[in-house]
């Protein structure tokens, strides 16, 4: 899980991915719609990916890809971050990380 806090450090959006995952595509284009320009770690392609996904699976995230971080915090995997998006929850969270401006 260390490993996975460093990761996500000074970055205001950082998204677990899986480069074959549609879940991450949709997620991934969701956020980047707003003008976030995200951190993506595609967990099939980056060295310890295999470690990655066991410490997100170690801090809860089921299933393992995509995993959103806003603002250092654990936001969840896409129920999360969709449910964040339709009580208009989304963009206040983007705005308060610093990852987009209005």
């Amino acid at each position: 899980m260390e490993m996975v806090t460093r990761m996500v450090a000074d970055r205001p959006v950082v998204i677990f991915s899986r480069t074959t995952c549609c879940m991450s595509h949709t997620i991934k284009t969701l956020i980047s719609g707003f003008g976030a320009n995200p951190t993506v770690y595609e967990l099939d392609e980056v060295p310890y990916g295999g470690q990655i996904e066991k410490a997100l699976q170690q801090m809860g995230c089921k299933p393992s890809v995509p995993v959103v971080f806003i603002g250092r915090q654990l936001i969840g995997g896409p129920n999360q971050v969709m449910s964040l998006q339709v009580k208009n929850q989304l963009v206040p969270l983007l705005i308060r990380a610093g990852a987009i401006w209005l």
